[in-house]
């Protein structure tokens, strides 16, 4: 069963409802900004990196290998983050996109990239629990 205290499960619904609301703002008044999508995006190639960095003001980068077992225990975090945050979330896979692994200098993975503005702004190397992450983004929105 889950532990989630009352509390917990308040603070989640007032996101959810913020970024409801947000969306409802954004579709309203149109200013040019694309609206980030609710699930990660799976890029390709450095076209495609450049393209999602320039589309949206906040990005969190999960770069990822399919035979990472702690990238596999970060899915579920990285997914919930795309849900209910304002900050795009983009995945790369290393072991397709080397060039990229190598462009920002990843060593290990799960590393997870923040840019702010298309500038790398913090950079995390393993597995941290969601309210990490979640703190990181909120100070770049």
């Amino acid at each position: 069963m889950s532990e989630a205290s009352p509390d917990d499960e308040i603070d989640e619904i007032k996101a959810q409802k913020r970024k409801k609301l947000a969306s409802q703002l954004e579709d309203d008044g149109d200013d040019g900004a694309e609206a980030v999508p609710s699930e990660p995006i799976h890029v390709n190639g450095a076209s495609e990196f450049e393209e999602a960095l320039s589309s949206y003001d906040v990005v969190l980068v999960d770069f990822h290998a399919e035979w990472c077992g702690p990238c596999k225990m970060l899915e579920p975090t990285v997914e919930s983050l795309a849900g209910s945050t304002d900050a795009a979330v983009v995945k790369v896979d290393i072991d397709q996109n080397q060039q990229l692994a190598q462009q920002f200098q990843v060593r290990g993975v799960p590393t997870l990239m923040l840019f702010s503005d298309g500038e790398a702004v913090e950079q995390l190397v393993g597995v941290r629990d969601e309210s990490t992450y979640r703190s990181l983004i909120e100070q770049y929105l």
